[in-house]
């Protein structure tokens, strides 16, 4: 029988965000909407779809091979799993999120010895009870099925919910007095996956290539043609990854150059890179940045 890799990728917020990063990554996957089974165009890999505060365990069990969830679901499952790679992505943004401890305004709450003795309502239940243990606060931590930033003040004294920029707090009337935990991607494997030789290469080359997908998304490269007399100068300007390439062009006063930048410091680079007598520059989009 051919080898399968069995994935898991996250059903819900991070779906789509997971199913646009494996196509920069080279790989298209197609889920309908009611399939717990999206297809996948490699012959090697099955797919399932599993809500990502589950993965660990399914992980842990051997049912998947590998599978993408947050960190924050690895540790509140207390299973000892493998992190291959770590993957900033979230639903909206290219950072990590927070787990954050939130009151409402008007409580009169500055903090988490604040909150003795009251109810505190979240999805990411053992996380929060570690977190309040450690500080000594006695608190009732409840399971929250979602819509958690409505509980409080009614249903719950504060909660811990999971936020990438805090505007759905802002909307309820409550404020953030602490963060619990911060959480990103990652891609985690089971032990009995990673002893068998194929499938480790497997997840090593599903990971260096969502990994390259996601360092590129940040960068782009730079071309430019510079006479050979302004290079140095055109050259103290680049903040490269490694050394710029210089080629020879077939007038040899002339040289072209071929880099990569922070998308967010081009728009700086660029102009200076023109003040260097730099010209025909051309910044264009990278789909993976392998280093």
């Amino acid at each position: 029988m051919a080898n399968k890799l069995r994935l898991g990728l996250p059903k819900g917020s991070l779906q789509d965000a997971t199913i646009a990063l494996f196509k920069r990554a080279g790989w298209n996957i197609y889920a309908d909407g009611r399939s717990y089974f999206p297809s996948i165009d490699d012959s090697e890999i099955e797919c399932m779809l599993i809500r990502a505060q589950e993965m660990a365990r399914y992980v842990d069990h051997g049912v998947l091979d590998a599978g993408l969830t947050g960190i924050d679901w690895v540790v509140e499952s207390g299973l000892d799993l493998t992190s291959v790679t770590t993957l900033t992505y979230a639903k909206q943004s290219r950072r990590k999120v927070r787990w954050v401890l939130a009151v409402p305004e008007s409580s009169g709450f500055e903090k988490a010895e604040d909150l003795e003795g009251k109810i505190i309502a979240t999805e990411l239940v053992e996380v929060t009870k570690r977190y309040f243990a450690a500080k000594g606060v006695n608190v009732k931590v409840e399971f929250s099925w979602g819509a958690t930033e409505v509980k409080p003040p009614t249903l719950a004294d504060a909660i811990v919910e999971v936020t990438e920029t805090g505007s759905s707090l802002k909307a309820n009337h409550l404020k953030i007095i602490d963060t619990v935990m911060e959480s990103e991607t990652h891609l985690i494997a089971g032990k009995a996956a990673l002893e068998d030789e194929w499938k480790r290469e497997k997840i090593n080359q599903i990971a260096l290539m969502l990994r390259g997908a996601i360092d590129a998304q940040s960068q782009v490269g730079l071309m430019l043609n510079v006479k050979r007399a302004d290079l140095d100068a055109v050259l103290g300007v680049l903040p490269a990854l490694n050394s710029p390439t210089v080629s020879h062009l077939s007038n040899s006063e002339w040289v072209a150059v071929n880099t990569i930048v922070e998308e967010r410091v081009a728009r700086d680079v660029i102009p200076r890179l023109k003040a260097a007598n730099a010209t025909g520059i051309v910044e264009y989009p990278l789909n993976k940045v392998v280093l």
